[in-house]
């Protein structure tokens, strides 16, 4: 009998833990109602669900409730951010600052308004083979804003390579500038401790299925002291979450969501050592058994990024190649949501590698179902897949960047 497939696509989705679905269910058959029916207990009951998920959410990141606006998910909330601030009629500048590794789901917003007639700074990261490669600093955010600028969003943590962007200190040079901070914490709540106040950001978007939660809910952290954040709405249509977006609410995503931080909170600190300890081990592995084999981004040190994170470079391979030739083992060569683009990560290209070695790379991303029997069977299932297509490749080893 063959062993079953091993899933290390966790920064893709992750698979919903079992306790999130116990405490779903009762919102399917029991606590159904819509939050927004106040005429009945029906509506009432779903409305108190949701106002206590939304609590605890907010503690989690250090927040008050009203803060948090749910959405669909981490796309949503950054499209939100973003546009919302920008094609707020209210607002002072039409400049943003950026950087060149953020996910599609804040670049294709960026480009859109760029589109428009804003203008945009998309920020470089340090080169391989840096120890930050990948990494923004905070110097460079402060040197890029203007009197115009009007929003600076960096994300938390990097999806493809991990990296940790220093966004309490990026926080800080906004606030002496008077600009709004957004960043996309869709890879880090739940992985590293994240506080909005101690981030000084203005608006955060997360989502649940990072987590061990559901498909389909996010939520979009929303700062109301002083100064105020306005935004535009996305979604009209009832003037659902204080009028931000409209839209009857997902009440069982929002309790899977709630219970999905709760247990990553309660887990971080253990879950973080283990799966630092089996990233470790899987790259160890790996650079035993697989000649010329290359890290992509940060060093594999806390602080840089983070714990469950691996990007390598398999020389003279094709990733997708490599996935097709080793089907045992559910990794990436990228973004879930840029797999369907023919050309190479635009994070690796970013970080100086060549087409060839971005295209010769793949993503891991350990998760709180892994273990070390599936680190094992990665090592030896890849490092078998990667052989068998060198000996049938003509073409010499490329090496270097």
């Amino acid at each position: 009998m063959g062993h079953p497939p091993v899933y290390m696509d966790n920064h893709a989705t992750t698979r919903v833990d079992p306790r999130v679905v116990e405490a779903m269910l009762p919102t399917f058959t029991e606590t159904f109602g819509n939050a927004a029916s106040t005429a009945h207990g029906f509506g009432w009951a779903a409305k108190e669900a949701v106002d206590a998920a939304r609590e605890s959410l907010a503690k989690a990141i250090g927040a008050r409730p009203e803060e948090l606006v749910f959405t669909s998910g981490a796309t949503e909330s950054n499209n939100l951010a973003i546009r919302g601030v920008a094609e707020h009629p209210r607002r002072q500048g039409s400049h943003l600052v950026s950087v060149v590794t953020e996910h599609r789901a804040v670049l294709d917003p960026l480009n859109r308004l760029a589109r428009q007639g804003f203008e945009v700074t998309q920020l470089p990261v340090a080169q391989a083979p840096d120890e930050r490669a990948g990494i923004v600093l905070a110097q460079q955010v402060a040197d890029a804003m203007r009197d115009d600028t009007v929003l600076v969003t960096v994300m938390l943590a990097n999806n493809e390579v991990g990296a940790i962007h220093p966004v309490e200190a990026i926080g800080r040079a906004c606030r002496d500038r008077g600009v709004l901070l957004h960043t996309d914490a869709t890879q880090a709540v739940g992985k590293i401790p994240v506080d909005v106040a101690r981030l000084g950001v203005d608006l955060m978007s997360f989502s649940a299925h990072k987590i061990y939660g559901p498909k389909g809910i996010g939520a979009l952290y929303v700062r109301r002291a002083t100064p105020i954040v306005r935004l535009e709405p996305l979604i009209l249509g009832g003037g659902h979450e204080r009028g931000l977006r409209s839209g009857t609410l997902n009440v069982p995503g929002i309790v899977g969501f709630a219970r999905a931080l709760d247990l990553c909170l309660e887990e971080m600190a253990a879950e973080t050592d283990r799966l630092m300890a089996l990233r470790d081990r899987l790259y160890r592995g790996l650079m035993e058994a697989v000649p010329d084999l290359h890290l992509n981004g940060p060093a594999l040190r806390p602080g840089l990024r983070l714990a469950g994170n691996l990007n390598v470079a398999f020389a003279g391979i094709d990733g997708e190649t490599l996935l097709m030739s080793a089907p045992g083992v559910a990794v990436s060569s990228g973004s879930a949501c840029t797999s369907s683009r023919p050309e190479p990560s635009h994070v690796l290209r970013a970080l100086g590698l060549s087409d060839e070695r971005a295209r010769g790379s793949l993503r891991f991303g350990l998760g709180r179902f892994n273990t070390a029997d599936d680190v094992e069977y990665a090592i030896e299932t890849l490092a078998e897949a990667a052989g068998r297509l060198r000996r049938m490749s003509s073409l010499p080893i490329q090496r270097g960047v």
